[in-house]
């Protein structure tokens, strides 16, 4: 395994000198992890199958799990998207940089073990600083999942990364916490209309406020195009059980039924009726707006972990908008392993 090299560096004055390091090691075949505005991805040479190969083993990610691949420039399009819709042409002229990874027709140029077989390749521009200065000094494509062991809560954080990936990756670019804290919304634009297969920082009504009407998918055969829609995601070691807004009757009995089983339980919640519950060292109360609970969500899933709690109380949140994605990060990791 190789040793880990943790570099830090500002967000707003990438160190240029750390960045030409990473990038030579991507161009070496190996791994980077690397911090974007949704949360730390885990990087290497989109074009590189040997490469692509060392993130799953990395990860411990299951091969039928397609990547995404992150560019720069629109212009890197060429050697990866064989076709773009129009609509999808005008959400990237929208939204990129940002947190919409577009479902496209992929050329024959990339490796097959990135799109898991597929026909059609997911790509996106991310909105931070260094994760855009280290593609354009690599000048390529570069494969980004998440930087965490696979179904593991993501990583919002360099520490979250060097928790799951020390000794499997070669750099960890340190920029401090993601300021969404959530993953991208991931767009199929082969449709019309456009499909979101995975919802996260983007909402579906700013979407259609540029493209008109976007569906949901449900089917499993699209839901196959984008990573962390079929297997377990976003779990803890400790069990998630969610309990209603608001409720804290039923707040109350789920905290004393799994106390009587012996198990030691933490809370996170955020309205002012479940705030109110005193619960010991283990009850986190994060910000109400959805903004800064969606920021946070992970990493106190990873902090009550590692105080050793057996089971994790989660208030749900209001669907709509960051709302949805938040749910669906919250029943997957709720979902039994």
């Amino acid at each position: 395994m190789p040793e880990t090299k943790l570099i830090t560096m500002s967000l707003e004055n990438p160190d240029m000198e750390g960045i030409r390091e990473a990038a030579d090691v991507l161009r070496k075949g190996g791994l980077v992890v690397f911090p974007t505005e949704t949360v730390y991805g885990l990087g290497a040479d989109a074009m590189n199958p040997e490469a692509v190969k060392r993130v799953f083993d990395a990860k411990g990610r299951p091969p039928d799990n397609p990547l995404i691949v992150h560019i720069a420039d629109r212009h890197q399009l060429i050697d990866l998207a064989d076709e773009v819709s129009e609509k999808g042409q005008r959400l990237a002229k929208e939204f990129w940089p940002g947190p919409l990874p577009l479902v496209v027709k992929r050329t024959v140029l990339g490796p097959d073990i990135v799109t898991a077989g597929l026909d059609t390749v997911a790509i996106r521009m991310p909105d931070h600083p260094v994760a855009l200065a280290l593609i354009e000094e690599f000048e390529g494509g570069i494969v980004g999942p998440s930087a965490n062991l696979s179904g593991r809560p993501s990583p919002t954080s360099a520490q979250h990364a060097m928790d799951d990936l020390k000794g499997r990756v070669d750099i960890v670019l340190n920029a401090g916490p993601a300021e969404i804290g959530i993953e991208s919304t991931v767009v199929d634009v082969t449709f019309d209309p456009p499909v979101i297969l995975r919802s996260g920082g983007l909402h579906k009504e700013s979407l259609e406020d540029i493209i008109g009407p976007v569906r949901s998918a449900a089917e499993a055969e699209l839901l196959k195009r984008s990573p962390g829609t079929r297997h377990r995601h976003y779990a803890p070691k400790a069990q998630v059980v969610l309990v209603s807004e608001g409720n804290v009757q039923e707040c109350m009995e789920l905290l004393r039924e799994f106390r009587q089983q012996g198990k030691s339980v933490g809370c996170i919640v955020h309205s002012h009726e479940l705030s109110k519950i005193e619960s010991g060292d283990f009850f986190k109360v994060l910000p109400s707006p959805i903004e800064f609970f969606a920021r946070y969500l992970f990493r106190t899933l990873r902090e009550l972990d590692q105080d050793g709690t057996n089971v994790i109380l989660v208030e749900q949140v209001a669907e709509g908008g960051l709302g949805t994605a938040v749910m669906d990060r919250l029943r997957r990791a709720a979902e039994p392993a």
